[in-house]
């Protein structure tokens, strides 16, 4: 691991495999904490302290913002300032104890972001309870699950959501007493509220309900547990994370000590949109931030639709976002460009190459083409609200070359992040205007220490030459457990140790790439192991496709896939090809089919894939996986087992299909292997007429092999094979 530049530096030695335990790689942190790790602001030892302070320090800073609705029109940004916000926490504290709520009590907060889900955190920030979000996306059976794991006692709820809440009843009433919303009550509600066995508040109603009365706050320490934060599992039941004031102060100090560094610090200038889930930590970690410098926070509408028009309204300089909030960002600006004309699109394209080419060579995004940039590039700044000066992407992988071309376009500095719920967010994070670490997540942040840890099932060694292991993370960030789950507990921190889960290569200059997932691997019914996230990583590079599901067990010895095509992608080769009919129908298309299906294996061979990893057949799904029907978690993660249920039908289909395929195939009695021109198989192999398959791909038949995939009819493969055939002779001729 040389390089010109090394953002990282070895803390301690690594150690040899012994006892039957994997080796581990050497302890690396930031260069910036090469002198030790940034403390936090003294005086600040909790989640109330970072408020507290920020309002002894801004008290008429604008603090909270939501944008007026007047006859059914948002208008401007109506904003609490940060003493006002102060008083009304302080009022809801009161409310909340004379309602019997106790230090270390437990309240839920159930609805989108909104100044209230704030003010209601607060509260429990300032007299210890314990915050416990629900997620806005869960369903009643995981609130259920949530509202009793954690005997949650009072919960805040979105108006809208109350009926959502009710279905968890009467199970959750066992411990859940009160309810206020956020708004209102209608009658009815107030009527099977009292059927339940339930006290419901409105939410001006609930504040009178300490007037007059005065509780003196707790002391809190760091060591104390401020939020149970339940992460959205791909399997089972959600995990309740125990966060501690501890971790959250430390990623604050973390931040600050990293953006200084660049001289990017957050002020009280700073303006934030509030739209992804602050019952994730994503947000809530960023938000704390934001506070603890006296900084803005204006929450959107709910309605992803109008997003941009909050974003323009609002002007942030901070915007956080997911992935696929920037694919869509990404694709809106791409076919903008299809359409603009020929000489639009060669303007852009001139000055994307002219900038990218600059910052290449080291010039900061400022310096690269302050020209291109008033000219070319502010239209999608202004799209952004036009004072946008970091985008930072987090919770899932930002592909490359999404990275890339926003990092130029955007005008501003384009990070990506890595970090769980159990490390507060934020473990690595890409720095400002280094190319390099494009496709990566970034050197650790200054307040971890990270390790790998080999995987020898799945070959990734932390001591080989590019070293690869599970990613292991040890500091003052990580939680302090899973709420009455102390076996879980045991099975991932382990000597102050949190093995993520994740597989990453360290790279040359101490950044992270994030390759696989140690628990997502199966094994095929040839003894195979298939790592599959990575599989999905690679597939997912295919301009065709923008999400893809594989999926193989060991019953089967071949993989096969469900993908979600490119809409602008497949409606143009169809134009191309003279495929008729709306993206619903192209995608049931089998000439469509079979056009992804060479995509998939022309990647696969490109990235010399082994011949058991390459897909054998591929559903094309137009509805994009999402959180409504169970397949991804509200942090778009994909739900494996709800996505095998969801797609049971089409998985038997494509194996039935391709196997009958396959024997067709065999049925002509025709030796396969000559379509590779006469070359032995190579590498390990599913079987004899998958050998065939695979080189005629490498021995540049792809084009026709498109079509003669285990996934087409068995008449389609006879006449392919024969074809390849025919043009086998001709070349022995």
């Amino acid at each position: 691991m040389t390089s010109q530049k090394r953002f990282i530096i070895e803390v301690e030695a690594a150690k040899e495999a012994t006892d039957g335990k994997p080796s581990i790689g050497p302890v690396y942190r930031s260069t910036f904490a090469k002198d030790g790790f940034p403390n936090p602001i003294d005086g600040i030892d909790s989640c109330w302290d970072i408020f507290r302070t920020a309002v002894e320090k801004y008290p008429n800073n604008r603090m909270l913002g939501r944008r007026e609705i007047v006859n059914n029109k948002a208008g401007k940004y109506e904003w609490k300032t940060y003493k006002e916000v102060y008083d009304i926490v302080l009022k809801l504290g009161n409310s909340l104890r004379s309602c019997g709520i106790e230090e270390g009590g437990k309240c839920g907060i159930y609805g989108a972001n909104c100044p209230e889900w704030i003010i209601s955190m607060e509260a429990c920030n300032a007299h210890g309870l314990y915050c416990v979000p629900f997620y806005d996306t869960l369903g009643s059976g995981a609130v259920e699950f949530i509202i009793s794991h954690a005997e949650v006692s009072i919960a805040f709820v979105e108006e809208k959501k109350i009926p959502e809440l009710f279905k968890t009843c009467p199970n959750s009433t066992k411990y859940m007493k009160t309810v206020v919303s956020f708004g209102g009550v209608k009658s009815e509600q107030k009527e099977e509220a009292e059927k339940l066995g339930l006290v419901i508040h409105a939410w001006d109603e609930f504040l009178k309900l300490g007037e007059g009365k005065q509780y003196d706050l707790p002391v809190k320490k760091k060591s104390d547990i401020c939020t149970i934060m339940y992460t959205s599992g791909t399997t089972g039941d959600p995990k309740g994370v125990l966060m501690s004031n501890e971790s959250i102060v430390t990623i604050t100090a973390g931040v600050r000590h990293f953006l200084a560094i660049f001289n990017e610090s957050l002020t009280e200038k700073d303006v934030y949109i509030s739209y992804l889930p602050l019952a994730h930590v994503f947000d809530r970690a960023v938000e704390e931030c934001i506070i603890q410098v006296g900084g803005s926070i204006g929450f959107w509408r709910g309605d992803v639709k109008l997003l941009i028009e909050d974003l323009g309204e609002l002007k942030p300089s901070i915007f956080c976002a997911v992935p696929r909030v920037l694919e869509r960002v990404y694709t809106g600006l791409q076919q903008k460009l299809s359409v603009g004309g020929f000489f639009k699109k060669k303007v852009f394209n001139v000055a994307f190459s002219y900038k990218f080419g600059n910052m290449k060579k080291g010039q900061s995004h400022v310096e690269a083409a302050p020209f291109c940039d008033k000219l070319v590039f502010n239209k999608v700044k202004q799209g952004l609200g036009g004072n946008v000066r970091i985008i930072l992407s987090g919770a899932a992988p930002l592909a490359s070359h999404i990275e890339s071309f926003l990092r130029v376009v955007a005008c501003c500095h384009v990070l990506q992040g890595y970090g769980l719920t159990e490390s507060c967010a934020g473990t690595f994070v890409t720095f400002p205007d280094e190319l390099d670490m494009l496709g990566t997540v970034g050197p650790p942040v200054p307040n971890v220490d990270i390790r790998l840890e080999s995987v020898p099932d799945m070959e990734y060694d932390a001591l080989g030459s590019i070293p690869r292991g599970e990613i292991c993370i040890r500091g003052k960030t990580l939680f302090s457990g899973y709420h009455k789950r102390e076996d879980l507990t045991k099975e991932v921190l382990i000597d102050g140790w949190f093995h993520t889960g994740d597989i990453g290569e360290w790279q040359p200059d101490g950044s992270m790439k994030i390759i696989d997932r140690k628990k997502n691997i199966f094994k095929l019914a040839q003894g195979e192991y298939v790592a599959v996230e990575n599989l999905e990583n690679v597939y997912g590079q295919v301009e065709a496709i923008d999400s893809i599901w594989v999926y193989g067990n060991s019953f089967e010895s071949f993989l096969i896939a469900v993908a979600n095509p490119s809409q602008q992608t497949l409606e143009r080769w169809a134009a191309e090809n003279g495929v008729n009919g709306d993206f619903d129908s192209i995608c049931q298309n089998t000439k469509a089919r079979a056009f992804l299906l060479g995509e998939l294996v022309k990647t696969a061979k490109e990235r010399k894939l082994k011949g058991f990893e390459i897909i054998r057949a591929v559903h094309l799904e137009p509805v994009a996986f999402d959180i409504e029907r169970d397949l991804l978690t509200p942090t778009y993660k994909k739900k494996r087992p709800q996505l095998l249920k969801y797609y049971q039908n089409v998985i038997d289909d494509m194996y039935k299909t391709a196997k009958e395929g396959q024997a067709s195939m065999q049925e002509i009695n025709l030796p396969l292997k000559v379509f590779a021109a006469g070359e032995e198989p190579t590498g390990e192999r599913i079987s004899h007429h998958d050998n065939a398959l695979d080189e005629a791909h490498a021995s540049g038949g792809v084009d026709q092999c498109k079509a003669i995939t285990p996934c087409v009819l068995a008449e389609a493969a006879k006449q392919l094979a024969f074809n390849f055939y025919d043009t086998f002779s001709k070349k022995q001729s």
